[in-house]
């Protein structure tokens, strides 16, 4: 098995704009997916980020306050999974929660630095 990340983007705009009702069903659904992905073996690790942040340059001499591109590519979250291949790593995202709000998912496989 080889580990990818998903990288999530987009969709806070269409979040903010929900009901409590709608946002909390939304969130469930986030919740079931990912559930269902740990009762596979398939989840390692993920969480939100938050929405703040910093950028540091040139060994901390240049600092500046996230966020860091527009909005709909700021990386809202991650997850970390286990998968066959990038193929079957794609196939996972099709049920993400984050479609429903018009985001999308980058999947990146996580290289091993040998040392």
């Amino acid at each position: 098995m080889t580990k990818f990340m998903y990288l999530f983007r987009g969709g806070r705009e269409k979040m903010a704009a929900m009901s409590a009702e709608e946002s909390q069903k939304h969130m469930q659904a986030w919740g079931a997916w990912m559930k269902s992905l740990g009762e596979k073996g398939i989840l390692v690790d993920g969480l939100p980020l938050s929405k703040d942040g910093k950028q540091v340059k040139g060994r901390g001499k240049i600092i500046t306050d996230g966020p860091f591109a527009e909005g709909s590519e700021v990386v809202g979250g991650y997850l970390i999974v286990n998968a066959d291949g990038i193929d079957e790593a794609v196939e996972l995202t099709k049920r993400c929660p984050i479609f429903d709000t018009g985001g999308e998912v980058e999947v990146r496989e996580i290289l091993n630095m040998d040392m």
